[in-house]
């Protein structure tokens, strides 16, 4: 499962920033290292990155570096979690998620009187899957499982969530980047959720006021 990507001239062509600028925002990790991938092509090695992603992270850059600092962007878009603990009213009133799916994520675990950071982001990806309506209950119990597994290994990594499915046969898993994911043709893709993106989106929601 190749992602689609996008030069780096195409790139600067199209967001109108500066060579300068992007390299800049790479060495104060705006942008991850592993989004640039380098690639022979017919006029030898070229810079490409993951199109939606990049060019998703730069719209936000640019819509955001006048109010923030590039040191708040840098945290802001890290993959490493927040020091943070809220109750569920809280998590409730920044909508967080919905309270449907904080009654469905307690009946798995259990009621807390708070969420810290692992907690919020296992409840927010369910939120997010549940809301595609590709995989049902019962396999959103496999994912929420998986996170609480690996939480640890996970942590300040780029990785994806990939849910897949065989001939009724589900499975989670992650895969960290850079690399590709090649299955054979009968595997089904339910769920493709990058975490980094999920961790950012969610610290957001977090700081909302």
């Amino acid at each position: 499962m190749e992602r689609e990507l996008i030069s780096k001239k195409e790139l600067l062509e199209r967001t109108g920033i500066s060579y300068g600028q992007l390299y800049r925002w790479k060495r104060k990790k705006l942008i991850p290292e592993d989004w640039f991938i380098r690639k022979s092509t017919f006029t030898g090695q070229e810079t490409f990155f993951p199109r939606e992603r990049i060019l998703e992270r730069i719209h936000k850059i640019l819509s955001m570096k006048d109010s923030h600092s590039l040191d708040e962007l840098a945290d802001q878009f890290s993959p490493n979690p927040a020091e943070i603990a809220l109750s569920a009213d809280e998590v409730l009133k920044r909508h967080i998620v919905s309270k449907t799916t904080l009654d469905y994520f307690y009946e798995q675990t259990g009621a807390m009187e708070s969420f810290t950071f692992d907690k919020l982001l296992q409840v927010y990806v369910l939120e997010q899957i549940l809301r595609t309506g590709a995989i049902s209950l019962d396999e959103a119990r496999i994912v929420l499982a998986a996170l609480a597994d690996h939480y640890d290994q996970l942590q300040g990594k780029s990785c994806e969530l990939l849910f897949i499915r065989k001939f009724g046969l589900a499975t989670c898993l992650f895969v960290t980047a850079p690399g590709e994911v090649y299955f054979e043709k009968d595997v089904k893709v339910a769920i493709r959720l990058p975490l980094a993106r999920a961790i950012e989106e969610l610290k957001e929601k977090i700081n909302a006021t």
